[in-house]
């Protein structure tokens, strides 16, 4: 058992969790935890997902019984969550975690809202994908017990989940949120310092950076870099990560590879012409069905059920192959 769950949080419910915020990433999160056999405590900020919250996790939690991710029925889970406006149903937890707008001051004023009810003990986190764990935490009572928890949606049937250390959190505390996330079907990853963008989103960024620069240079075709990466990279990712690639293929190879073509790649710091021109018109890819691409109506509805049917697939496919090595440098702090 980790130190800290141990010797400082004795007397909270290690198997009850808060949530803040009902839109889909919240309702999305709490059908995760729920099929994790947690008992969720929900507040709904705003009125209307108070009146359509416990629907939509029950078509998520019916999803999920398609997915086969269930074992047991459906009202069973549901009897797990309390959905409420009152802050002090989080008193008894020992996670609370923020799930709404990406908007700084409305976040504070939550934290503030769940400092006053949980204990000092409570770990508090925050599904933010763009503002900076270290600069939130600053708003805190107890700063060392906040963290960033990134999910990706949806969250009940993918694996990814990101733990993010601001400059003030306790490791220890962090560290034992990373083994907790396991009990919910997840290969966290911890970051240990607060940096933008944390780690996929960096990871990513750098080949739109690229990939957009090869388009701009007429060099390559959008639709040309999109088959490059689905059928090379698409073979592969899923069963191994982009440095166990490495040792799979031999690292005199990259090594040779990363020195002749490091000095040519992409470091433009500006969005790339293609996308400002996009944004001028609004273009927002599938939802306006113009984008990179261009969409009709049933295609754009076709991506979306694809999408969520490959989720499934790739899900169960992961399982069929777990994460089994260990890098010799990573002790997660210990």
């Amino acid at each position: 058992m980790n130190k800290y769950q141990k010797t400082e949080n004795p007397h909270l419910s290690t198997k009850s969790v808060g949530l803040v915020g009902l839109g889909l990433m919240g309702t999305s999160i709490a059908t995760n935890l729920l099929l994790s056999d947690y008992s969720v405590k929900a507040i709904a900020p705003i009125p209307s997902d108070f009146e359509t919250a416990r629907t939509q996790i029950e078509k998520q939690l019916f999803h999920s019984e398609s997915l086969g991710l269930l074992n047991k029925p459906v009202a069973e889970y549901l009897k797990e969550i309390k959905i409420s406006y009152d802050y002090s149903e989080l008193k008894d937890c020992f996670l609370v975690m923020e799930c709404v707008i990406e908007d700084f001051d409305i976040k504070v004023d939550i934290y503030n809202k769940i400092e006053a009810c949980v204990d000092e003990h409570a770990i508090i986190g925050t599904n933010t994908s763009a503002i900076p764990i270290s600069s939130l935490q600053e708003h805190l009572k107890y700063p060392d017990r906040f963290v960033g928890i990134h999910w990706a949606e949806p969250a009940y049937a993918t694996r990814f989940l990101e733990i993010i250390c601001g400059e003030k959190t306790d490791l220890e505390k962090a560290n034992f949120l990373f083994n907790t996330a396991k009990s919910w079907g997840k290969e966290p990853t911890l970051l240990r310092k607060d940096i933008r963008g944390f780690i996929t989103n960096r990871l990513m960024y750098a080949v739109y950076r690229e990939g957009l620069a090869l388009e701009q240079d007429k060099k390559a075709s959008i639709e040309d870099l999109d088959k490059c990466f689905r059928y090379d990279v698409g073979s592969w990712i899923s069963l191994m990560g982009i440095f166990q690639r490495m040792d799979y293929i031999g690292i005199d190879h990259f090594s040779k590879m990363l020195d002749k073509n490091l000095p040519n790649l992409s470091n433009c710091e500006e969005i790339p012409p293609i996308m400002a021109e996009l944004l001028e018109v609004k273009a927002r890819g599938i939802y306006s069905q113009k984008g990179l691409y261009e969409y009709t109506a049933e295609e754009a509805k076709h991506w979306e059920e694809s999408f969520a049917e490959f989720n499934n697939e790739m899900y169960h496919l992961a399982n069929k192959y777990p994460y089994e090595f260990k890098s010799k440098n990573d002790n997660h702090g210990k």
